[in-house]
Parts: C-alpha cells; sequence; structure tokens
C-alpha cells in the first residue's frame, strides 16, 4: 500500500491503527498459527472482524495466508518479512501497558 501520505506516523497508523491488527501481528510474533488458534488468542473479535483484519494485512504485506488443501481446510497465517518489522513496536506497546497496568 503505497500512498502520497506525507506523515510517517500517519502512513503506520493506516496499516495497524485499529482495534485488531496491532493484536493479531503480535500474537503472531512467535510464528504460524492457524486461523482458529490465533482467532482464539483475540477472544473478542467476531468471525467477520477477523476475517475483515487479517484479510486487509494480507492486502498491505504484513500476513501471509497459507491455505492447505485438506478437508477440513486448514488455513495458516505468519508475518511476512514487512510485518515481522514491526516486532519492536509492538513488543514495546505490551511492555508500555504491562507497566501502565502495574501503576
Amino acid at each position: 500500500m503505497k500512498t502520497t501520505i506525507s506523515c510517517p506516523l500517519h502512513y503506520t497508523m493506516s496499516l495497524i491503527g485499529t482495534k485488531w491488527k496491532p493484536l493479531v501481528l503480535f500474537h503472531l510474533l512467535d510464528g504460524p498459527l492457524r486461523s482458529g488458534v490465533l482467532q482464539k488468542k483475540v477472544p473478542e473479535i467476531s468471525n467477520k472482524m477477523f476475517t475483515q483484519t487479517v484479510r486487509e494485512l494480507e492486502k498491505d504485506g504484513l500476513v501471509a495466508r497459507k491455505v492447505y488443501p485438506v478437508v477440513p481446510p486448514k488455513v495458516e497465517y505468519k508475518l511476512t518479512s514487512r510485518g515481522f518489522s514491526l516486532k519492536d513496536i509492538l513488543i514495546g506497546l505490551d511492555q508500555w501497558g504491562e507497566n501502565d497496568l502495574k501503576q
């Protein structure tokens, strides 16, 4: 997603600045996850919103989706190198939240 946004922060937030995207990305930092496992790690997300979120992340090149030709269908998500480049940001947000909750 290359746009004409002149502010780098605005551009970054357009990619990951929803309620669910950072959570999905964070849970993929440890490696690929099956669709159902990933969705269970974000229990508040609806099926519709989960599907929309991972599709947007895939479209933006942050997440890769692999479908296995088995019955029932098996779908796995993993971070792309572009998605993994957000690691420090995601861990920083997690640590900030952990510290703030202790206060």
